[in-house]
């Protein structure tokens, strides 16, 4: 057989039952796309764990400023301990405060930033409360 009748048969039938090459052309195609799914996985669980260790110390707070002859301070203080014990780099910039707490409810807020897994791009904010009622003495049918 000449070269010419080769390329000619190459050319007009084997080429496209060929299949060499086809898994690094998938890949190419593919690996982005799962790379890509794996680091929204990743940044969701650290959002989500960010998340918690807020809604801990703010449950926390609540726990310590309802006790009775408490203060929504004293709750706050909690809050921090909670937060200094557990948050290391997974919740940044954490900050605590006593919004919307009264003389009978007290509610602490904690807000902070979760970790990314982009540089150069701020994580999510996160902001989580809890509220409840302050322990007090009262007298029956009053």
């Amino acid at each position: 057989m000449t070269a010419s009748i080769q390329r000619q048969t190459w050319w007009q039938g084997q080429r496209w039952r060929d299949d060499r090459g086809d898994a690094s052309i998938q890949m190419a195609i593919v690996y982005p796309f799962v790379l890509l799914a794996t680091i929204a996985v990743v940044q969701a669980s650290l959002w989500y764990y960010a998340r918690q260790i807020a809604l801990t110390a703010a449950r926390e707070g609540v726990f310590a400023a309802r006790a009775y002859h408490a203060t929504p301070t004293d709750g706050v203080a909690r809050a921090q301990e909670v937060l200094a014990r557990t948050a290391g780099d997974s919740l940044r910039s954490p900050a605590v405060s006593t919004a919307g707490s009264s003389t009978q409810r007290v509610r602490i807020q904690v807000t902070g930033q979760a970790q990314s897994m982009i540089p150069g791009l701020a994580g999510l904010r996160i902001r989580q409360s809890a509220a409840g009622a302050v322990e007090r003495w009262t007298s029956p049918g009053g």
